[in-house]
């Protein structure tokens, strides 16, 4: 995008044939030029220097061009743009939505590719739906924080370039200051924008260019497909299910999995009131307005596949037929169920033996082994990063000490009769117990962005602290390494988060 004031003109070079844009043009109705709402007295809360570099942008975030930019203070040649989508929100169709405070700069040609870059925050659009369009500092800086995070546990995620503050009051339960997020993807594309365009649009031809274009440049190896619309559906399909398994393996709670918050290229989308588990509850719901539990840790995978029914469901005027697009989505459990085990076993450092020693036996018992622990964390409430992070302690020698891991358990016998049942399992495969720390150490990590650590950032950042933020960032970036961050970042969670509640507007 070529900027139209002259103190920007150290910005990164926006491509001018940027796919939104064409879409945008080609189907009315589905996006609209929506200049930002100007924020007063901008200051930098963030910048993320590291992730600016890998785009090519090293410095630029440094310059005054850039503050005025990404607060929503620049003049632009064109756009931005809002883009509208709808959805179902808690198994509900709640027909249109749309970007109600997210603005498209555009799309920008990098080494990591092209990538849309995405304000949020910036003020009122077309689809805000009597809201303010603002996003407040506090899930400003969780965002922020957390996709990052997510992406160096090498989970897909949309990620976060900076952050800008204002004294602006804005009122959420109570009044706090705006800021904007600054967010890059590959795409913002939802699940809600195919049922948009199959509830709402007077084209019919408008969802399938919505097809070829998100093949062409999410699914390329899809192109030439003889049914597009449901090779893309299988293939989201797919990638759903490997996304759930990261979520899960890593304790990671969304909170809010409407159709809407679903990326169609399998990437974490829209933190809200997301949640790392601390004490093990599958049933642990981090959004505290989901009285029904529907978005459970542990019924996360099956909510994805209840989503994927209603994106076939856009999708079926493209199909036209019921059980093909039934076809499409079906193999998303036998994909989820593969990738849960070998995310099982990699946590507890085990290894898949081919054609040795039984291997269907091994499957199911590998299932087994990785469940019963599982119960017993969750009987004892142990904390799920720390069991399985001191777990690659685990000793296989006459005699060695289990005492780092045990001690998270209160039934000791239990844990004592896993404990012989995991050491047999790894005998059968000579396992080597250094090797396999250093196995396990590398997916099982030592720091994960809790809600206390969060908090702790954004109670500095009220007062004008912004350090904490930095310093948390540099953590997060290496969740694996045994010297990344503080004793009290990988330690327990203190008594007063116990009380933390995160909701929707957070």
């Amino acid at each position: 995008m070529e900027l139209a004031t002259p103190d920007l003109r150290g910005a990164p070079a926006w491509r001018r044939q940027g796919w939104v844009r064409t879409l945008a043009a080609e189907l009315p109705g589905w996006a609209a030029v929506q200049p930002p709402q100007p924020l007063p007295a901008p200051h930098w809360v963030a910048r993320n220097e590291a992730l600016a570099a890998e785009l090519g942008w090293a410095g630029w975030l440094a310059g005054d061009g850039a503050l005025a930019l990404l607060a929503g203070n620049g003049a632009l040649a064109e756009g931005p743009w809002a883009t509208a989508y709808s959805g179902h929100q808690f198994g509900v169709w709640a027909g249109a939505l749309g970007d109600g405070r997210a603005l498209l700069l555009g799309e920008a040609d990098t080494p990591q590719g092209p990538l849309e870059v995405q304000l949020k925050g910036a003020g009122r659009t077309p689809y805000s739906r009597m809201g303010d369009g603002r996003a407040v500092l506090r899930s400003s800086i969780r965002e922020y924080l957390c996709s990052e995070a997510m992406h160096a546990l090498g989970i897909p995620s949309t990620r976060a370039l900076a952050l800008v503050g204002s004294p602006l009051p804005v009122r959420r339960e109570t009044v706090e200051t705006a800021a904007v997020l600054t967010r890059v993807a590959p795409s913002f594309l939802r699940f809600g924008h195919f049922e948009h365009l199959a509830h709402t649009a007077e084209d019919p031809a408008a969802l399938s260019r919505l097809v070829q274009t998100t093949v062409e440049r999410g699914y390329p190896e899809l192109a030439g497909a003889a049914e597009p619309a449901a090779a893309l559906l299988q293939a989201v399909a797919l990638r759903t299910a490997a996304l759930m398994a990261q979520w899960q393996a890593a304790g990671f709670c969304h909170g809010v999995m409407n159709t809407d918050n679903l990326s169609i290229l399998g990437l974490t989308l829209d933190y809200g009131p997301f949640g790392f588990l601390d004490a093990f509850d599958p049933g642990h719901i981090c959004n505290h307005t989901d009285q029904g539990g529907r978005y459970a840790w542990a019924r996360q995978p099956q909510v994805a596949f209840w989503n994927l029914h209603a994106l076939a469901r856009a999708l079926l005027p493209l199909i036209g037929d019921g059980d093909a697009a039934l076809a499409a989505i079906e193999p998303y459990k036998a994909a989820y169920a593969e990738a849960m085990l070998a995310a099982w076993r990699a946590k507890l450092g085990l290894r898949d033996l081919g054609g040795l020693h039984d291997p269907d036996g091994l499957r199911e018992g590998d299932r087994a082994l990785a469940d019963e622990l599982l119960r017993l964390m969750a009987q004892d409430r142990c904390d799920y990063t720390i069991t399985f992070r001191r777990l690659s302690g685990f000793e296989t020698a006459p005699g060695a000490s289990t005492q780092a891991v045990r001690d998270l358990f209160i039934d000791r016998p239990a844990f004592d009769a896993w404990a012989a049942r995991y050491a047999a399992r790894l005998a059968l495969e000579s396992s080597l117990d250094a090797e396999r720390a250093l196995r396990m150490n590398r997916v099982n990590p030592k720091v994960v962005l809790r809600n206390h650590l969060a908090e702790g950032a954004i109670r500095r950042a009220a007062g004008g602290d912004f350090g904490e933020v930095d310093r948390l960032l540099k953590v997060l970036a290496r969740p694996y390494d045994e010297d990344s961050g503080t004793a009290a970042d990988a330690g327990f969670p203190p008594d007063w988060a116990q009380h933390l509640e995160v909701s929707c507007s957070s």
